[in-house]
């Protein structure tokens, strides 16, 4: 499989929507340097940065990396079959955070409903900027531990514990372990 562009991807959707650069980080409350930035790779954006900016275009993180996917009336997945939605974003090196690996069972908008594998490597984190969507949301910490903050509140949830919010909510996903942490989640209607 080759490496996905992400600054090139951006930039032909950028395009695609006549948008310049200036008007896509106004539309997404992003500084105009970081779509810049982006588009020319010498920026990896976060998952939370990446999806403000695609919120910009009204368009999700399913349809950015995989754009012609159809849905094939699939009923059972294996794990290969999951669809990769983040991994493509960090490449890994000289990243300062861990990496963040979202899997996805089938074709969310055509169910109106995620249901992501995650997996939050040590020191992994969504970002500063916390998160905010028009959704509910809810998950079981599989493995590890897991750092959530929803609003002004801020918790630890180990193996076996769950949460459920509105997704409006502020919120933010840490590994402030150190070992990985996988959790089972579900968002209606779909969030990535």
């Amino acid at each position: 499989m080759h490496e996905f562009d992400v600054g090139a991807r951006l930039r032909e959707l950028r395009k695609s929507f006549g948008m310049s650069q200036r008007h896509l980080a106004e539309s997404a409350g992003v500084p105009h340097g970081q779509i810049s930035m982006i588009e020319t790779n010498r920026s990896s954006p976060s998952v939370s940065s990446l999806r403000k900016i695609l919120g910009g275009m009204g368009i999700g993180m399913s349809e950015f990396f995989e754009p012609d996917a159809q849905d094939s009336g699939q009923v059972f997945f294996t794990p290969g079959e999951l669809r990769d939605l983040t991994s493509r974003i960090y490449s890994g090196a000289g990243q300062a955070q861990g990496r963040i690996t979202l899997k996805q069972v089938g074709d969310a908008r055509s169910h109106n409903l995620q249901i992501l594998h995650e997996t939050y490597d040590p020191g992994a984190d969504t970002g500063e900027t916390m998160l905010e969507h028009l959704a509910s949301e809810g998950g079981i910490v599989i493995s590890g531990e897991i750092e959530l903050t929803v609003g002004k509140c801020r918790t630890i949830l180990k193996a076996g514990d769950s949460y459920l919010f509105n997704s409006q909510e502020p919120h933010r996903f840490r590994n402030i372990s150190d070992r990985p942490a996988t959790v089972i989640s579900a968002c209606t209607p779909p969030y990535l």
